[in-house]
């Protein structure tokens, strides 16, 4: 009597279709995650280590480090 008025539940490839959605949802969060990271993290620290090596000179960041006392094999003068 009642049965005429329920649908009958999927029984079959249940698991198959709920896995096909998820995985492509973790796909595309997976894939928007790495590209966040990389515009957001990767490139910025790029550009400002680049920017860094641009005006950066060893030999002052050695004479300075030297005269504070940091090294033992080169005294300070």
């Amino acid at each position: 009597m009642s049965s005429a008025l329920l649908p009958k539940p999927q029984m079959r490839r249940l698991l198959a279709r709920r896995m096909k959605f998820h995985l492509f949802g973790a796909f595309l969060l997976s894939v928007g995650c790495a590209a966040l990271y990389k515009f957001g993290v990767a490139d910025p620290r790029k550009r400002a280590y680049a920017e860094f090596y641009k005006n950066y000179d060893p030999m002052k960041d050695f004479e300075a480090m030297r005269a504070a006392g940091v090294f033992e094999s080169a005294p300070p003068k």
